[in-house]
């Protein structure tokens, strides 16, 4: 398990189950970990219309596989703030 703060002061949680969800389902990421979680750390965020205990996180990379340029973080912030999924993308210019 892996714990990150934002810039929020929230303490967010990666566990074990749900990296492994990222890597299966967004193997691209597989190498990424340290920006997976540098896009909590430091990224953006938006809070979900539809949950106000669910928000998107997002940050621009270079270098990422298969010219995506962005990931994004989705988190749920309830007792035990966690991450429940990521994955690449490529922004709109």
């Amino acid at each position: 398990m892996w714990d990150v703060t934002d810039k929020w002061g929230n303490r967010i949680e990666l566990t074990d189950e749900r990296w492994q969800h990222i890597i299966e389902y967004h193997w691209e990421l597989r190498h990424s970990l340290d920006k997976v979680l540098s896009t909590v750390r430091t990224g953006r965020r938006k809070q979900s219309l539809m949950d106000p205990h669910k928000y998107t996180y997002y940050k621009d990379f270079e270098g990422l596989p298969h010219n995506y340029t962005r990931i994004v973080v989705i988190v749920k912030l309830i007792r035990n703030n966690f991450i429940i999924t990521a994955y690449p993308i490529r922004k709109r210019r």
